[in-house]
Order: C-alpha cells, then sequence, then structure tokens
C-alpha cells in the first residue's frame, strides 16, 4: 500500500498510469458538508490484488496542480478505462463532465433485475458483502475526517480496502451481466415466451393492485388535504405551456435562438403538408422498435370493486397493503422487464418479426429543431396550432422577454406522489 505525498513521486506515479488499459480508482473528500475538496485519490491497476500491495495512495489535500495532473493524464484520456462506483459524486472533483470512458458499478449494478439480485439498495457495502462473500464490511472511516494530517493507520487501512473492494465488485458485476444477457443470436424465442406468459400471470394481477392502490392512496391523500403520510408524500409542481406560434412570434422579434428538438407529431405533419419536404427543416427520423403479445389478453372482470370514497379512506390500512404487495411485484416487475428486453434484443438480431408469443413492429419518430421550424413557417405564412412546453432551458432563454407573453402563458398544475421511505435508495453521495 504505497501511500505517496511527494508532488514528484504522485508526478511518477500518475505519468506511468496514463499509459494502463484499466483502473480502478476511489476518492476521499475532507469536510464534504461545509468545504468539499479532494483529500486522497486511490489507484489500483490489478484486479488480481487482494493485500493492497498494487493500491496505491495519492495524498492531494490542497494540491489543486496534482488533482489537475491526474485529471489530465488519466481521467480524459479515452484510453483508460476509469472504474468507480457512484461515479457521479467522485468526477465532480475529477474533471466533471470532461471525464471520458468512466464505468460506474452502480450503474452496473442496476443493469441487474432485481430478481437475479435482490437487495435493500446498491451501495458498495452491501455490493461487497454480497457479491464478495466478505461478512462485515466496516464504513465508519468513510464519514471520518480527512482533512486532518497525518492521517490514521485505519484511514489508510480503509482507503486502501476501498479500492479493493471496488475491483472485486466490478468483476463480479462484468460475471453477473454476462450471465443475465446471453448472446441474442442463440437465445430460445419459445422458451423465452414461455417463461415470459409464466411470469406475466404473476405478475399481472399484483401490477394491477400496485396501480390501484397508488392511484386511491393520491386521491385520499388530495381530498383529505394531506401532503404527508407515513408512507408517501405528494408534491405539486406547475408546467408552463404556450402557443407555438406566440413563441415563435416572440423569438423572432426579440432575436433570440431557441434549440430544443420538437416532435413531429401526426397533427403537425398534417398542418405543415407538403412543407414538411423543405430542406431547411433537417428533419431527424428516429426508427423505434416497440414489443406487443400475440397472446389473447383475458378479459377484466366486470364486476366493480366498492372502495371507500377518498375523504374516508383508511391510509394506514392502505399504506400496509402496499408495503405488504411492494416486495414480490417488484421481484416479478424486474423479471417481466428482463425477458421483455431480452426478447425484443433476440428478435432483432435474429431478424424475426413474429413468435408464437410476441411480435415486434417499428414506427418512426421524426424531430426538428425548434428554430428551425419556426423560421420556415412564419416565412411562408403557415400558422401551426399546437402547445409547446416552457422547460427551464427555454424559460432561461427567454429571460426577461418572457414577460411579453405571460398573459397567454397557460399554467397547468400537477400533483406527484413519492414513496416516503424507499428501501433500494441508492447512495446519492458516499457518507
Amino acid at each position: 500500500m504505497p501511500y505517496l505525498t511527494a508532488a514528484n513521486d504522485i508526478k511518477a506515479l500518475i505519468a506511468k498510469f496514463s499509459q494502463a488499459k484499466i483502473l480502478w480508482v476511489d476518492t476521499e473528500i475532507a469536510d464534504y458538508k461545509s468545504n468539499p475538496r479532494l483529500s486522497l485519490i486511490q489507484v489500483l491497476a490489478d484486479s488480481t490484488d487482494a493485500t493492497g500491495d498494487a493500491t496505491f495512495l495519492l495524498d492531494v489535500l490542497d494540491k489543486p496542480e496534482l488533482a489537475k495532473d491526474f485529471i489530465s493524464q488519466i481521467m480524459v484520456n479515452p484510453n483508460i478505462e476509469k472504474v468507480l462506483h457512484n461515479s457521479s459524486y467522485d468526477i465532480r472533483f475529477l474533471g466533471n463532465d470532461d471525464a471520458q470512458n468512466v464505468t460506474c458499478t452502480l450503474k452496473m449494478s442496476r443493469q441487474i433485475p432485481a430478481y437475479i439480485l435482490p437487495l435493500p439498495n446498491r451501495q458498495l457495502k452491501t455490493l461487497i458483502e454480497t457479491l464478495c462473500g466478505i461478512a462485515y464490511v466496516d464504513k465508519t472511516e468513510q464519514s471520518g475526517d480527512w482533512a486532518k494530517r497525518p492521517l490514521t493507520e485505519k484511514q489508510l487501512e480503509y482507503a486502501k480496502m476501498d479500492a479493493i473492494y471496488l475491483a472485486q465488485v466490478h468483476q463480479r458485476l462484468l460475471e453477473i451481466i454476462a450471465q443475465c444477457y446471453p448472446e441474442p443470436v442463440t437465445e430460445n424465442l419459445i422458451a423465452l415466451g414461455e417463461k415470459y406468459q409464466e411470469i406475466e400471470s404473476q405478475w399481472k394481477p399484483l401490477d394491477s393492485e400496485i396501480a390501484e392502490v397508488k392511484e386511491r392512496f393520491k386521491a385520499a391523500m388530495m381530498a383529505q388535504k394531506l401532503k404527508d403520510s407515513s408512507y408517501f408524500q405528494l408534491a405539486s409542481s406547475i408546467t408552463m405551456k404556450v402557443d407555438f406560434m406566440t413563441l415563435a412570434r416572440l423569438t423572432q422579434t426579440q432575436g433570440i435562438e431557441l434549440n430544443f428538438p420538437v416532435t413531429l407529431t401526426k397533427e403537425i405533419q398534417k398542418q405543415l403538408g407538403e412543407i414538411i419536404t423543405d430542406p431547411s427543416l433537417e428533419i431527424e427520423d428516429i426508427a423505434s422498435w416497440r414489443l406487443n403479445s400475440n397472446v389473447q389478453q383475458s378479459r377484466k372482470s366486470t364486476t366493480k370493486k366498492i372502495v371507500p370514497a377518498p375523504e374516508s379512506e383508511d391510509l394506514t390500512l392502505l399504506g400496509k397493503r402496499y408495503q405488504e404487495i411492494l416486495p414480490e411485484w417488484k421481484l416479478l416487475d424486474s423479471e417481466v422487464e428482463h425477458l421483455k428486453e431480452r426478447i425484443k434484443k433476440a428478435m432483432l438480431v435474429q431478424n424475426k418479426r413474429n413468435t408464437p408469443h410476441f411480435k415486434l413492429s417499428s414506427s418512426s419518430i421524426l424531430k426538428v429543431d425548434f428554430a428551425s421550424l419556426a423560421k420556415l413557417v412564419q416565412s411562408v405564412g403557415v400558422e401551426l396550432d399546437f402547445m409547446v412546453t416552457l422547460t427551464q432551458y427555454i424559460q432561461k432563454r427567454l429571460g426577461e422577454a418572457i414577460n411579453k407573453i405571460d398573459v397567454q402563458i397557460e399554467y397547468i398544475t400537477s400533483w406527484r406522489m413519492t414513496a416516503k421511505t424507499v428501501e433500494d435508495e441508492d447512495e446519492e453521495i458516499p457518507f
């Protein structure tokens, strides 16, 4: 476990690792709550290292020039694969959007369906203990004082082992993903279809009940004027919409260039008529494939279920039922989605549009840049009638000019219900 503090030693190591094909990287952050800054960069180049002899700890606390050196030679180098857990956090300190060829083990773990890897969360500690056969991983040093020098032996040992564990988790995830997703060309579509039907018959009643319970819970919270309960939270948001032509004229008169994609629905295509072929539009044609069941769906029961009025719903009882059926639904839902994904890929690769269980159909989505569309329709005098959602990007680009169309903006309030306690919540930051 070489612990490097001298600038020349760290620079020499960075130069050496700039020739590597793959590196497992971790960081420790000092004063993460008040003034977050890099304390350590842990680097491992040998995934077979189980002792830490090949794990290097680079002390870069308050040495921004060394961090820049690591970023320029390692993080932005597309020829080196960098493996991190919850990489979106670490790369805030290691190059941000400039970082290239980054593999995130948190994202990898999410590719694995819950029924194959049923874990309460995808935190590194949980993955280590589950996938690497390690009974207990002590993470108390994670929230330790990484701004203090000298670092303790316990901190150095913790930092070293994190890189080792990361490499082990990465290797196991690669193995599991390979097993989860066989080569599409070799898939047996008949067997997959039969398996899907078997799982779907168990999943469908639960899926229907989950949707019903959530719908009733939302209606009850709104009727009872509650924004918070033991199981769910209710939050409102406002969507701003404006007529396309109003926005087009505003941007033209104010000289504002708005560049965002507009989906050309069948109705908009009809309104455009022949000018849709105008080369200035530069229409993007995006092909998409949809998987549909060939199996006759059983009819839903016509018996109407008697439910309490929203004002008198027992939210505790409803919440308990939701928690009772949620675990089984999650496993079945993940298996249903996984099977559909495999079937779709296999049908595409094997060039099959029909099987006894599924049919594959294609459709095109036409997209065009707003500025191009606005300019064209105004130049030829065509009036388009559809609404545009004013996203944060559009509002920011419009700036004060948005006030000129305020009276023409439609404000739509929507309510969103989210689970209050999410068992599989992943770490946003590693503390």
